[in-house]
């Protein structure tokens, strides 16, 4: 997670997200919310710790108090320097002291909180510990939609980091693919990516020929072929928020089985995306993108769920599978991803992000989805 903090926000951004926090887990019968170093404390607070360590860092978020960032001391001075701190008090402690004790003094002694996913369970025995009486839930389970829907400039963010990947894809077509090695072109689409403005590079997936059938290859030393379909599914954080686009592409002239699939995949992830619209289940997305893949005989062959959220992390709710039934909501974001996986042959997966707008949807993702030929 890199530590920038965007422009686009200011100190009162995070007062207001801080107090949506607390008053969501009050809805939600919580106690309070414990935030661990990671993306929520970032998307809360503005503040990423220079290291995480053994250390306790916490955040205790709750409706009608004041928000509280428990912090080593020698730490506090780059807590202090965040622009969320402003609206929080700093409890710092000391080497040799008991952070579980300095923290349990804020917290309801028989209360249920939410705690960040992330957090090291160390930290969450310690309390366990000091106030035997509490418990607690995942914030994935308690609020999974906390950082789902995106405001203005975290939309324009989102759409600047999927620009760059598109420029990165634009790029990388044009470089030779046949004789080299799939970690070759992971290398230059991770140079690519940061050319273009990301700070944090995820994932790099390059799996050509019979590898693209695993949708999470691994990438190795096979040296591609011509003749070999290649999945490219790339992203990674610019400004701190994310990108995440898959294109498939041809190494010389496809056979019509190959165009075919590719075809296909393309119809279902064009229908994925006409599913979009305020108030559809998040399932509806899948149903869509799936029915026609499934409907062309292939269904056993789209092995994933259609999508995920994305946002200060490359993936996180909501998800676009089967049983999701929460609305979408304007200001979602999201990716559509069908693909069909043949084992020992070939894969194809395409992938925009797209956001929910008052009407539908828009693609941040804008390149050329139909079958591309490289060298």
């Amino acid at each position: 997670m890199t530590g920038a903090v965007p422009a686009s926000f200011t100190a009162d951004d995070y007062e207001a997200r801080m107090e949506r926090a607390a008053r969501q887990a009050a809805d939600a019968g919580l106690a309070g919310l414990l935030v661990a170093p990671g993306p929520d404390l970032v998307w809360l607070t503005g503040y990423t710790p220079t290291a995480v360590t053994e250390r306790l860092t916490l955040l205790v978020l709750a409706a009608g108090r004041d928000p509280v960032l428990v912090v080593p001391t020698l730490e506090a001075p780059d807590a202090e320097r965040a622009l969320g701190a402003r609206s929080l008090t700093l409890r710092d402690w000391t080497d040799g002291k008991d952070p579980y004790a300095a923290t349990a003094a804020l917290l309801d002694a028989d209360g249920r909180f939410g705690i960040s996913d992330n957090a090291w369970a160390m930290h969450l025995l310690g309390l366990q510990k000091a106030l035997p009486g509490t418990s607690y839930a995942s914030l994935t389970e308690a609020l999974p939609m906390l950082r789902a829907v995106k405001d203005a400039a975290e939309l324009e963010l989102l759409a600047a980091a999927g620009a760059a990947a598109d420029a990165a894809f634009e790029e990388i077509r044009q470089v030779a693919f046949a004789g080299r090695r799939e970690t070759d072109v992971a290398a230059d689409l991770a140079a690519l990516l940061r050319r273009f403005g990301h700070s944090q590079v995820d994932f790099t997936i390059v799996a050509s020929g019979p590898n693209g059938a695993n949708p999470h290859h691994e990438i190795g030393d096979r040296v591609i072929e011509r003749g070999d379909m290649v999945v490219l599914d790339f992203g990674g954080l610019k400004d701190g928020y994310g990108s995440d686009t898959s294109r498939t592409v041809h190494v010389g002239e496809p056979t019509d089985e190959e165009r075919r699939v590719h075809d296909l995949v393309r119809e279902a992830q064009e229908a994925g995306f006409r599913a979009v619209r305020p108030g559809a289940a998040c399932q509806e997305v899948d149903r869509a993108a799936r029915t026609v893949i499934a409907d062309a005989g292939y269904g056993e062959h789209f092995i994933h769920r259609t999508g995920h959220g994305i946002g200060v992390t490359t993936h996180e709710p909501p998800y676009m599978i089967e049983g999701e039934e929460r609305p979408l909501v304007p200001g979602m974001c999201f990716s559509v991803e069908p693909g069909v996986y043949l084992p020992g042959r070939f894969g194809v997966r395409i992938e925009d992000i797209v956001t929910v707008t008052e009407d539908g949807g828009r693609r941040l993702n804008n390149t050329a989805r139909e079958m591309v030929i490289v060298d």
